[in-house]
């Protein structure tokens, strides 16, 4: 004889997760409006640019270090937003990267940010390189381009290594204003330590959500929080229930 158990449940509860999370996108492509909390990183971008413009310096931009992956189109897509905010005020973006499929996708993606930013002129495709595959190679020379163009901001968004703190320790010596993201937990307190702003763990990809409104991750990241939600008021309710329930039974049949 089976016992019903959390086994059970599982496959119903992954449904239900699933079509809260759908729920989410087919919202948001309706054009409701779902909150996300705006984080303090958003605010320091236009800082950032801001003053990489009075300072008449150039900005840069890693996407990190890993290939074709969703850290590193969620990276593109916010270096696209950072170009946009670029153009308006024809301040150069430098973009190095690791991977010739991110340095074309990347290309594409800051060209046409320029554009819709009212400056396709300000647009250098020579600013997009590609320096290495190596990790310290790459980091290396990111580090000399931080040094001989004397950049004002930096942003480091996507995966990466154990050369992050070698990256954002040059930028805090060169006393630009750095803003940090990435999915990748041993690296957050690097950044923390070295960098002006860092958004955290999965903040990552509600940046990318509240910047591109795109309503797959506008609505994903809304139906995730919804599911967190639904998670702790389940436990929550269980471990209620299984502490006094029982008490309550035997109080009822006279025997508590």
């Amino acid at each position: 004889m089976q016992h019903a158990d959390w086994s059970t449940l599982y496959p119903w509860l992954v449904w239900i997760l699933t079509a809260l999370i759908g729920m989410g996108i087919a919202m948001a492509y309706a054009g409701k409006r779902l909150h996300i909390r705006r984080l303090p990183a958003i605010d320091a971008i236009e800082e950032a640019v801001g003053r990489a413009t009075e300072m008449g310096r150039p900005m840069l931009f890693v996407p990190g270090l890993a290939g074709i992956d969703v850290p590193s189109f969620q990276a593109v897509a916010i270096a696209g937003h950072i170009a946009k905010l670029a153009a308006r005020y024809r301040t150069r973006i430098i973009m190095p990267v690791t991977d010739t499929v991110i340095m074309t996708m990347a290309e594409q993606v800051l060209k046409e940010s320029y554009a819709e930013g009212g400056a396709p002129e300000a647009f250098r495709p020579e600013d997009i390189r590609f320096l290495s595959g190596d990790q310290f190679a790459f980091a290396s020379g990111v580090v000399g381009l931080m040094n001989r163009e004397r950049v004002a901001a930096n942003f480091f968004f996507g995966n990466f290594a154990a050369e992050s703190l070698i990256l954002a320790e040059t930028g805090q010596a060169l006393g630009a204003i750095q803003i940090a993201g990435t999915p990748s937990t041993l690296q957050i307190p690097f950044f923390i330590a070295a960098c002006d702003f860092t958004v955290i763990g999965e903040e990552y990809y509600a940046v990318t959500a509240y910047l591109t409104r795109e309503p797959i991750l506008l609505g994903s990241v809304w139906g995730q929080d919804i599911c967190r939600i639904a998670i702790a008021a389940l436990i929550f309710t269980a471990t209620v229930l299984q502490k006094i329930l029982p008490t309550l039974v035997l109080k009822f049949l006279g025997l508590g």
